[in-house]
């Protein structure tokens, strides 16, 4: 596959229904809020937590498609693997001396790992990969309009132990948004690609999550979550042919006639793209 040469943005428009998208620990895992206006807030790690998820499960075991930042993963035992691939022994927190075998140890990781070359990854822990910026960034999702968390009780008939066997049943509660649609921006680097090795297949596979990525992330807890829209605004250059804020001012997201009250599906919006500058290309994947 040849590196990208294209700078891109996008937009994903998701939406929830009767459930929590990004709980907030810090607020007893209510949905996250803008405490100013009420939109609802996802952060951009929950995203990418769904998309490494996503490439987790469609590349298993793939060759270059590993997964650095999971579920108890042991970070020194990964970076560890860059350095015996080299027959390098590891200095404590120090990159190698030489500047090719530093250069080697880090695009090792690059290359293997489908997460680093994409998002970036700071390996400066004791054994020492040192600092990737990934081309593919992404800001934090706001729902359209204000959104209400709605606090639910539960019950649970089983117990714990036996002597808890005549006590009522476990009371317990959770968070849900009826309902809210979320849209995401998100920024790729071509000149940053060519640092990480970020190429074509990579780029297919990254819309191919944002796509499907909640597909095989259900729970109880978050409720219906649905990839709705996904428009890529593709430069013709590597730098970039329009800035990025105009581009996204160009999905223009409205209630549909005859939609009123509170907002309950996405059949109640309309989205409408505007023209797209010279330079610019406009693909609707979804």
């Amino acid at each position: 596959m040849t590196v990208i040469t294209n700078r891109y943005e996008f937009v994903l428009l998701f939406d929830v229904q009767n459930g929590n998208p990004n709980g907030d620990p810090d607020a007893g895992n209510t949905p996250r809020v803008d405490p100013e206006t009420g939109n609802g807030l996802v952060t951009d790690v929950c995203l990418k937590r769904k998309i490494r998820n996503h490439v987790a499960l469609t590349k298993e075991d793939a060759e270059g498609f590993k997964i650095y930042v999971q579920e108890k993963a042991v970070l020194n035992r990964t970076n560890e693997m860059a350095y015996k691939e080299y027959n390098l022994k590891p200095v404590a927190k120090k990159l190698p001396k030489k500047i090719e075998d530093a250069l080697r140890i880090t695009g090792w990781m690059c290359s293997n790992f489908y997460d680093i070359r994409s998002f970036g990854a700071v390996m400066t822990t004791e054994i020492n990969c040192g600092q990737v910026r990934g081309p593919v960034q992404l800001a934090f999702a706001k729902s359209v309009e204000p959104i209400l968390s709605q606090e639910v009780t539960i019950t649970r008939m089983a117990v714990t132990n036996e002597k808890d066997l005549e006590k009522e049943r476990t009371m317990g509660r959770k968070y849900i948004v009826p309902y809210g649609l979320y849209v995401a921006q998100g920024f790729i680097s071509a000149p940053l690609a060519e640092k990480t090795g970020f190429d074509d297949g990579d780029l297919e596979l990254l819309w191919n999550a944002l796509c499907n990525m909640f597909e095989h992330d259900r729970s109880a807890a978050r409720g219906l979550m649905s990839s709705q829209k996904l428009f890529v605004f593709k430069h013709r250059d590597k730098l970039g042919n329009a800035p990025a804020h105009k581009l996204f001012d160009l999905i223009d997201i409205k209630r549909a006639a005859g939609s009123e009250g509170p907002a309950r599906s996405f059949k109640d919006y309309t989205v409408t793209v505007g023209a797209a500058p010279d330079g610019v290309e406009i693909l609707e994947l979804l």
